[in-house]
């Protein structure tokens, strides 16, 4: 799985819109968009934010790991 794969089952799992999730990082919900859509990554700071409100690794947000 992908960074985009990966964030879109967080957020759905977590029951949170682009828009809920947008407003708790800060950002805006087409960001978010275009990061599950593949056109753009977040920041580093961005990847950790996502990382630590989620209560996963960013090697689990990258796809690099299966371990959360």
């Amino acid at each position: 799985m992908k960074f985009s794969d990966r964030l879109k089952q967080l957020r759905h799992e977590a029951k949170l819109s682009q828009m809920g999730l947008s407003n708790i990082v800060d950002i805006t919900p087409a960001a978010i968009g275009h990061w599950e859509a593949k056109r753009t990554e977040p920041s580093l700071d961005m990847l950790c934010k996502l990382a630590d409100y989620f209560g996963v690794t960013t090697d689990y947000l990258l796809g690099r790991s299966d371990k959360k």
